[in-house]
């Protein structure tokens, strides 16, 4: 008898985090398991995925996805004894997720009909607590439903039937699961999801406890977390040598390290200075001359940033990619690594003069101090692309810009101002000042730069925390709390960004769902 080949007899049951190509298989589960609840769109899944992707969990079994849950980080102490799953969830898409947070929160779980017993629930609730163990979570606390509660509801109280399904007189297939699995009840919630008709909208409010938790003494809630920004309004004027332009450069950012500046800010377009000696009339050709500083530009910026120790979003250049050239911003953190976001909207004078060509991505770059984008002058001029940044993290949105007149000036403050507000997120302006009286095409600059708050009772009365004088080289300082911001995302006067009506309009960005190679 030849040698079997076990193989052939094998099927995989995996527990795994969710990916995105598991999404479609998730909308069909959800259809048979909730068949009477409203389902998960795309962008909800999407939204998990962007903000927690260690926290959602699918089974897979011989290739199909026959299990799934969802979480996200809370510090539930913050959240009202009557919350609502909308509360806890932001609607669903889970933006509310605080890393720092100490409870994990359980939000759906499914399992296949036709693979129930097979302890696929079990799976995914053991992944949930390896995941808080790893973590160092406190508990794990759910909303559970009761959708058995129907059948007794007029003959028992919410709370009645409760206790009836603990001294195990009732089955409820899920409360009996959860207390099977260690949980407790806390309280019952009226009213947690307004879809749940079997469970007459109640839930109950359940925790399981991390034995294995280890308080941190560093872990607390914050009163404050401030970030210093140092804005640069900066003068264009001729100079002789790639070396003059870079001394003023370090300059500037000695000065932002002298006040403890955790981001140094430079304007649009400003190494344009160096077309003052390059002795090249023709604009088109010029900005091929400037390209060829890149590399100068790049190690001097990462080198700064590394040496004072401060953040820096270095302006914009114009690089050469593929015979096409590009306005592309750079960050250099501190720690020496780099990223970079392309112009997304070219103006027309750009088109024109230089042949710029449009970037397109829109992207949310992680530092020392939270998440941060990068919108280059037109760009905060199209709020879907300010929108879409926050629903991707974004705290701050950094503008540097180059106008020539107020008007131009004034088109990027107020849409820096109206984004700051509409998104409840911080947004800083750097632009360019003086003259280059020989450079075509650059040859007046109008700026006044500044640091824009939402408008709520939390920040300054004018939304303003500090700006520039206008025309004039210099420097603006001013911290922005990210802490203060996180409070009033949560609970200020007003919500723009929990108000939103989802169920009307909401916002897709086209390249992440189409596989179009992205620029490196």
């Amino acid at each position: 008898m030849s040698k079997l080949d076990l193989t052939q007899y094998e099927k995989k049951m995996i527990v795994r985090n969710m990916q995105d190509k598991d999404i479609e298989q998730i909308f069909k589960l959800q259809k048979v398991c909730f068949p009477d609840m409203d389902p998960w769109k795309r962008e909800h899944l999407e939204s998990h995925l962007t903000h927690f992707a260690e926290g959602q969990f699918v089974v897979e079994f011989d290739g199909k996805i026959i299990g799934s849950c969802s979480s996200l980080i809370v510090n539930f102490d913050e959240y009202d004894d009557k919350h609502t799953w909308d509360d806890i969830t932001d609607e669903g898409y889970i933006t509310n997720h605080d890393p720092d947070g100490y409870n994990l929160y359980g939000i759906e779980v499914m399992v296949h009909p036709e693979y129930r017993g097979m302890k696929i629930g079990r799976r995914l609730y053991e992944a949930r607590k390896e995941l808080a163990r790893a973590l160092n979570l406190k508990s794990i606390i759910i909303g559970g439903r009761i959708p058995n509660y129907h059948k007794y509801e007029d003959e028992m109280s919410p709370r009645e039937y409760v206790e009836e399904v603990r001294n195990q007189n009732i089955y409820d297939p899920v409360l009996t699961f959860q207390i099977m699995n260690g949980f407790t009840v806390m309280r019952i919630n009226p009213d947690y999801l307004p879809d749940d008709e079997q469970s007459l909208k109640y839930a109950t409010l359940m925790e399981w406890n991390n034995i294995d938790y280890r308080a941190r003494t560093k872990r607390y809630f914050k009163t404050s977390h401030p970030v210093r920004i140092m804005v640069i309004q900066y003068m264009m004027k001729n100079i002789d040598s790639f070396e003059e332009f870079a001394k003023q450069c370090e300059y500037y950012v000695d000065v932002a390290a002298d006040y403890g500046s955790d981001f140094a800010v430079f304007p649009e377009i400003f190494t344009t200075q160096l077309m003052s000696f390059l002795e090249e009339k023709v604009p088109s050709q010029a900005v091929r001359k400037l390209s060829a500083y890149t590399e100068e530009y790049i190690e001097m910026f990462t080198h700064l940033a590394v040496k004072y120790n401060v953040n820096i979003i270095g302006g914009s250049h114009f690089v050469e990619e593929e015979e096409q050239i590009y306005n592309i911003s750079y960050l250099f953190r501190r720690d020496g690594t780099i990223e970079k976001q392309y112009k997304i909207h070219v103006t027309p004078n750009e088109r024109t003069w230089w042949g710029i060509q449009p970037g397109d991505a829109v992207k949310v770059f992680d530092t020392d101090c939270g998440k941060i984008a990068i919108q280059i002058c037109y760009d905060i001029q199209f709020p879907e692309l300010a929108r879409y940044a926050v629903d991707q993290g974004a705290n701050i949105i950094f503008v540097p810009f180059c106008t020539d007149d107020r008007q131009g000036y004034l088109r990027v403050r107020y849409c820096a101002q109206a984004r700051a507000v509409e998104n409840q997120v911080y947004t800083v302006i750097a632009g360019t000042v003086g003259n280059l009286t020989q450079v075509e095409n650059m040859d007046i600059q109008y700026a006044q730069s500044g640091i824009f708050t939402p408008s709520d009772f939390e920040f300054a009365r004018d939304g303003i925390i500090g700006e520039c004088n206008p025309n004039v080289e210099t420097v603006v300082v001013g911290d922005v709390d990210l802490e203060i911001l996180r409070r009033q995302r949560k609970s200020g006067t007003v919500r723009q960004l929990r108000d939103r009506r989802r169920d009307l309009f909401d916002l897709r960005f086209k390249l992440d769902t189409e596989e179009k190679p992205e620029r490196t």
